[in-house]
């Protein structure tokens, strides 16, 4: 993939809020770049077909420059073929009543299903992302099921609660976020994620130096970056659909072309040990990309608070997976 090339780009759930928001940031190149010609394709079920043909249509009007086609599909298998990047949008969200494995058991059957599809259609080389909570679970279910598809190529979206803390660290700070470098999100995309301030610098000075509060750095500015998605909710009475697009295309964008020189990012990826976290968990780490590729940033100094933290996420993503596995038993 690369600046002048045709990509073509996957958003599944693409009828839904953040589909909508997603598809035309992904048209006017901010997930694959301004000069990258962009074959897109969405995919919804089939109910909102309907919908999904008119944000087709809507996408169609706005005559991107970049845009060489937008196909709708309710069909997984031909929606992955010959894909470059998918964009997971689409899941079940969790209803009023539902048990955490009511919720579990429909996105292990979905994921499952579109494992299968990517794995058997879109590229060897897919760049695929997970949006749809719970987004590492998810993940992982996708990796399990398509074995074909390096497991590097098999991310979750963290991006948004990184971001979420470069901006709670601007605004305590004063500083523009274009200042605020190198926040970390370890561990789930859920209220157990751990957003940690040790390494992050703010004008170039560490941030637990600029802001001067440690109570605040390790009390409410965690709060405030794990519920922050609630208080979005609260106030919009919808969820953060802009947010969350404009993070994913941070996510693909720096993971196509790269982070800048002494930065890095946050994704949830496949655990190779580091840190500690249990090998094969979808967890979110500090990552530099480089060459279409991600590498963990190692040799962090973690403290004894930090170290418990990252533990307890980890052990949620454990205790998650193991009931997505009781819920494929069941199934199966």
């Amino acid at each position: 993939m690369s600046e002048g090339e045709t990509t073509t780009v996957l958003i599944t759930g693409a009828a839904g809020q953040i589909g909508y928001a997603l598809a035309p940031m992904v048209c006017a190149g901010a997930a694959t770049g301004r000069s990258t010609k962009i074959a897109l394709r969405l995919l919804d079920v089939s109910f909102a077909a309907q919908a999904l043909e008119g944000v087709k249509m809507e996408l169609r009007d706005a005559a991107f420059d970049l845009v060489e086609s937008v196909e709708c599909f309710t069909d997984a298998d031909e929606a992955c073929a010959n894909v470059d990047v998918a964009i997971m949008v689409g899941g079940f969200p969790r209803k009023s009543g539902m048990e955490r494995k009511d919720v579990l058991g429909k996105n292990v059957a979905i994921y499952k299903a579109q494992a299968a599809a990517l794995a058997s259609k879109a590229k060897r080389d897919v760049k695929i992302v997970v949006v749809a909570n719970p987004a590492n679970t998810n993940a992982k279910i996708l990796a399990k099921f398509a074995p074909s598809i390096p497991k590097t190529n098999i991310t979750c979206l963290t991006r948004l609660d990184h971001n979420r803390a470069l901006a709670q660290l601007s605004e305590r700070s004063g500083k523009p976020t274009r200042e605020v470098k190198n926040t970390i999100i370890w561990g789930n995309h859920s209220s157990t994620q751990y957003p940690d301030v040790n390494h992050a610098t703010i004008g170039g000075k560490p941030a637990r130096d600029v802001v001067g509060d440690d109570a605040y750095l390790d009390g409410n500015f965690v709060d405030v970056v794990r519920k922050r998605g609630a208080a979005i909710i609260e106030a919009r009475k919808l969820s953060s659909a802009l947010s969350a697009a404009s993070s994913v295309c941070d996510h693909v964008y720096d993971w196509i072309y790269g982070t800048k020189e002494g930065e890095w990012t946050s994704m949830g990826v496949v655990s190779d040990g580091s840190y500690g976290i249990p090998e094969g968990l979808v967890y979110s780490f500090p990552v530099t990309c480089t060459g279409g590729k991600w590498q963990i940033v190692q040799g962090l100094n973690i403290d004894e608070r930090s170290r418990k933290l990252m533990d307890e996420s980890a052990q949620e993503l454990t205790e998650e997976f193991a009931v997505a596995e009781e819920c494929l038993a069941e199934s199966a």
